[in-house]
């Protein structure tokens, strides 16, 4: 069994984060104080701290005919898990950054794959294998 990973950021306004991972996203929270947010994501311990002068890095690289955004993180989520929860950002009206799509189509590691925004610039994808095999294929 994979054990899970932990993972601290900054964002800008906890108001504003805990509305967008607890109600867009749908993760539990956990503890909290005035300067942070425990999120279970997946299974996964994300930690939003509070820093009111965080500002997004706006780096890109090129993957299959996108720029991707990095820094980034998210889930490698089972295919029914990323087409509900692409259905569940899609209703909400976020803005995606790369739209839900499948990319390296024919190629090993094909995925689903989506990348979005939090309220505070932190970029996220999504993903989802048909056969996890491929997860790190060559």
């Amino acid at each position: 069994m994979t054990r899970p990973f932990h993972l601290a950021f900054p964002v800008h306004d906890l108001a504003a984060a805990r509305a967008f991972y607890g109600e867009t996203l749908g993760c539990t929270e956990g503890r909290s104080s005035d300067a942070w947010i425990d999120f279970d994501l997946y299974g996964h311990q994300i930690v939003a701290h509070l820093d009111p002068a965080a500002k997004p890095v706006a780096v890109s690289n090129p993957v299959d005919g996108h720029d991707v955004p990095v820094p980034h993180f998210g889930v490698v989520l089972t295919m029914p898990d990323w087409q509900a929860l692409s259905r569940r950002l899609t209703a909400a009206g976020t803005r995606f950054g790369i739209a839900p799509h499948l990319r390296f189509v024919g190629q090993p590691g094909e995925q689903a794959t989506m990348f979005f925004y939090d309220p505070s610039g932190n970029a996220l994808e999504f993903k989802a294998f048909a056969d996890d095999a491929m997860i790190f294929a060559t």
